[in-house]
């Protein structure tokens, strides 16, 4: 009786640490996938793209983007994603990327930036965002998020961010929290950053906007944020609303120190 007791008991262990090695290689797996991509990341298309809209003479005031501030002085690009999103004092708001573009598109090149905020992704002029936000954020690749909080808004939308990302609601009674503010946690054999605190380099906040594999489609954070509402059953938020913007604060303020990787690659 003792004897297959004993039996059973390492049976039992095998299975479980079986079941551990299979984790283990599935997850080692999806990241020599991503090593293997890297080199011919899709996203250097959507940086060429951006690079040329950039200077590019556009809209009905036949004007380029060369003079757009965003955040490092007009026309400065080089290590300003990773100093987003700040506080702006022409529109007296904190702005991400995606809504400092929005600001430029319309006052330096006159489109209608409410129009384009209606706009689905991968549509118009939000397909111009994608482009402009990939190749802006790889012109700071490899440089350490630093979000500014010198300014009392800037504090604000992070106190106001981070209680988005605890904020519980919907018919899951989900919250940004129930994903990614613990240690640890998988979804699909996909490991979940902690994004309460600085999970690394090139995780995270410091991997986006990216390249996604099983949507052939880059996204920014905006998109991605959209992307997490709508698993947690929630409504759509609006296209660089204040909740939105205030997230991103909250998880770049978080990550600082981490090296960015965007435009990263993503399953």
């Amino acid at each position: 009786m003792k004897q297959i007791l004993m039996a059973g008991m390492l049976m039992t262990s095998m299975v479980f640490a079986g079941a551990a090695m299979a984790q283990k290689s599935a997850a080692d797996g999806i990241a020599e996938y991503r090593k293997m991509l890297e080199d011919g990341n899709p996203a250097e298309l959507y940086e060429a793209k951006g690079a040329e809209l950039w200077k590019k003479k556009r809209g009905p005031k036949n004007e380029s983007l060369e003079r757009c501030d965003l955040g490092l002085g007009p026309g400065v690009v080089k290590g300003a994603w990773v100093q987003l999103p700040r506080w702006f004092a022409d529109t007296q708001r904190v702005q991400d990327l995606e809504s400092r573009l929005l600001t430029c598109m319309e006052t330096l090149q006159g489109f209608n930036a409410a129009e384009i905020a209606k706009t689905s992704f991968d549509r118009g002029e939000q397909e111009t965002i994608e482009s402009l936000a990939a190749w802006i954020s790889a012109s700071s690749r490899g440089q350490k998020i630093s979000l500014p909080q010198g300014h009392a808004e800037e504090r604000r939308m992070y106190e106001l961010g981070k209680r988005a990302f605890f904020f519980r609601g919907g018919p899951m009674d989900f919250s940004c929290a129930t994903c990614h503010g613990v240690d640890g946690q998988r979804v699909r054999l996909q490991d979940l950053p902690n994004l309460t605190k600085n999970p690394g380099d090139g995780i995270g906040f410091a991997a986006w906007p990216a390249y996604r594999v099983s949507s052939g489609n880059l996204w920014t954070m905006q998109r991605r944020l959209n992307d997490c509402y709508r698993q947690q059953r929630f409504p759509y938020p609006g296209f660089a609303s204040d909740v939105t913007i205030a997230l991103g604060v909250y998880m770049g303020v978080n990550a600082r120190g981490a090296e960015s990787i965007a435009p990263a690659l993503k399953r």
